[in-house]
Parts: structure tokens; sequence; C-alpha cells
């Protein structure tokens, strides 16, 4: 594949691996190079602004983590949304030319047809079948200024435990001599 170079990739298109879906769902396309900031503005604006009740996010390849992580992202910010994950391949095709053509002839091109995993996620206000494979409900409530692991971002819900004295730094001894430029030695001493 060295003498090779990729001129385009494609992929298949899907549809929608989600039954009963209204014509207008947004469905956000997630690539490799996208930003997190630019999609999230445009979901939350759809969501929040628009008044959506669904959102599609889907990603494949190395896109699959980022779509996952702006899935959780709308849901903290959110809450109480449902959510049904597919997760399927899609066909990816790539067209590689030649670097070293024929003298006499055209340049030759190789197609690459890659399987890559997918991934769709479906978010919704609305209650979803339960029984669907995929499935996850709403995370329950939490009391304001406290994230999912019980801590505040305030500070911590109960005090630390006062430090332990061996763990404390001797005093630092300070001498300053008497001369009228104001040399002075500094000596520390820490274990």
């Amino acid at each position: 594949m060295e003498n090779f170079r990729k001129v385009r990739t494609s992929e298949e298109e899907m549809p929608l691996p989600f039954p009963d879906l209204p014509p207008d769902v947004v469905e956000m396309k997630v690539k490799e190079g996208s930003k997190i900031r630019n999609l999230m503005n445009f979901a939350m604006a759809q969501m929040e602004l628009k008044g959506r009740r669904q959102i599609v996010f889907s990603g494949c390849g190395r896109a699959v983590t980022k779509t996952i992580t702006c899935v959780e992202i709308m849901k903290r910010k959110l809450g109480g949304l449902h959510q049904v994950t597919k997760v399927r391949y899609k066909t990816v095709l790539e067209v590689w030319e030649s670097q070293d053509p024929p003298p006499h002839g055209p340049a030759q091109n190789l197609t690459v047809h890659k399987n890559v995993p997918s991934i769709c996620i479906l978010l919704s206000r609305d209650p979803l079948d339960p029984n669907q494979t995929g499935y996850q409900p709403p995370e329950p409530r939490h009391e304001a200024g406290e994230d999912t692991l019980g801590c505040s971002s305030k500070g911590l819900k109960r005090p630390l435990p006062p430090p332990c004295e061996e763990l404390l730094p001797k005093k630092l001894q300070v001498q300053v001599s008497d001369s009228p430029r104001g040399t002075g030695t500094t000596t520390g001493q820490q274990d």
C-alpha cells in the first residue's frame, strides 16, 4: 500500500434503526474531525430552544467514542432523557490511487470495502419501550449542585479529617542579618 494514496472515502447510507421516528427528527452525524462544542451547541439549541422531543446521534469508526461523549453530555445537561442504543456495522468504501502509474496507461485504482463499527443513539424526552434491546431509563434526579457521584459542586459533603502530624512539614527557619544591605540567609528543614 506504500505506492498508493487514498483518494476518497464514502460511507454506505443506512436508514436509522429506530421505527416510528418523526420525519423531522434531527440526526447528529458525528465525524472523526467534528468539534464536540459545535455539535453540542446545535443539539442543545434543537432540544431546548426549538422544543424537539427526540434527537439521534450517529457515528462510525473512530467517531464512535465522540458520539457517546456527546450523548453523555446531553443527558447530564438536560436530564430525564430516555435512551436507546443500537450498534451495527457500516460499509465504508475507500478508493486508493497508484502513485506510480504505468507509462502508457491510466492510473490504477484500488477499491477497499471496510466493515467498521457504527453506533446510533436515540435520546427522547418521551418514554420509550423499555423492552427493546439497548434501552436505558433516565438517570434519577439529583439535588441541585450535585453530580451523579454524590459530590456537591460546591465542595465535599463531609469534612476532611484533620491532617496527621507526621505529614506536616517542619517549620521553616528564617535568619535575618542586621547588615544595612538586607542580605539575610534562609534555611529550611524538611524531612
